[in-house]
């Protein structure tokens, strides 16, 4: 993260608590919460034969509509 990017850790979400430690920016995810915040209950990344992190992808993605 940059300096100009805010903690994860750094608030709760008022709707609905967030998983520590995942920071998540796709604010178009029925998951995504406040700043940086996934508030799914648990998540799955992808797939199995990923060889770097430009090749994952989070499963739990579901578009906001």
């Amino acid at each position: 993260m940059n300096q100009n990017d805010k903690s994860c850790n750094s608030k709760k979400c008022a709707s609905k608590e967030h998983i520590k430690g995942i920071c998540c920016n796709v604010k178009n995810c029925i998951h995504h919460d406040c700043d940086t915040y996934c508030t799914a209950d648990q998540i799955a990344v992808g797939p199995s034969s990923a060889t770097s992190s430009a090749e994952t992808v989070c499963a739990t993605f579901k578009e906001r509509k």
